[in-house]
């Protein structure tokens, strides 16, 4: 059993990346929940320090259930740490998977995220990873998180616009998906030099190896 858990409480954006990650690894038992003392979305550093209780409560009843692997579905992998030394299992965030998927594509990579506010998140994350040196720009798409739900088409096309201007402008072989929510978003390369690279399904394609 690999054990999917979105830190936030947005029941829908947990049902999208079940549904990603089932597609990537077909026949892999998934189960994915829901923290529903999360907050709705985790934009920034305070609401990923908000979210972490409920998440490692969680954390430690998938480990405690038997879990093979769990992977934490936010893209700043929030909470991943304390997570990893709780569970008695591999604890794999999404962010950390596509980072790696992107260093093993190729020499450079850049991450479009939703808000400015995630930015320094998300470059500190990659630098802890020990990956900065990969790293061209994390760039900002200016779509709130929620709008991914609730204006998915609108909230693509901006996405996809940012990651078109990363492929023109950053020297870079892959673009990351750099929030949970963007995991419905067809994989479709903005040109065809550059990968577009989501993490919930490079992290069940790792754990589904791993497990």
């Amino acid at each position: 059993m690999i054990v999917l858990i979105n830190p936030n409480s947005t029941e829908t954006m947990t049902l999208s990346m079940k549904d990603t990650a089932s597609k990537a690894v077909p026949g892999a038992r998934i189960v994915a929940w829901t923290s529903h003392d999360g907050p709705a979305a985790i934009e920034g550093p305070e609401d990923g320090e908000a979210c972490v209780p409920p998440l490692l409560e969680l954390v430690g009843k998938a480990s405690d259930d038997g879990a093979k692997a769990i992977i934490i579905g936010c893209a700043d992998d929030t909470g991943l740490a304390p997570a990893r030394r709780l569970a008695s299992c591999p604890v794999i965030g999404i962010g950390q998977a596509a980072y790696h998927m992107a260093v093993l594509a190729g020499e450079k990579f850049s991450v479009v995220t939703t808000l400015p506010v995630s930015i320094p998140v998300l470059e500190a994350n990659i630098a802890e990873y020990g990956l900065s040196g990969s790293l061209s720009r994390v760039r900002a798409s200016n779509v709130p998180v929620l709008d991914l739900e609730t204006d998915k088409e609108a909230a693509t096309a901006r996405v996809l616009a940012e990651a078109g201007r990363a492929a023109r402008e950053d020297d870079i072989q892959s673009v990351v998906l750099g929030c949970a929510g963007m995991s419905h978003i067809p994989c479709v390369a903005p040109s065809h030099t550059i990968r577009l690279i989501d993490g919930v399904t490079a992290a069940a394609k790792i754990v589904s190896v791993l497990a």
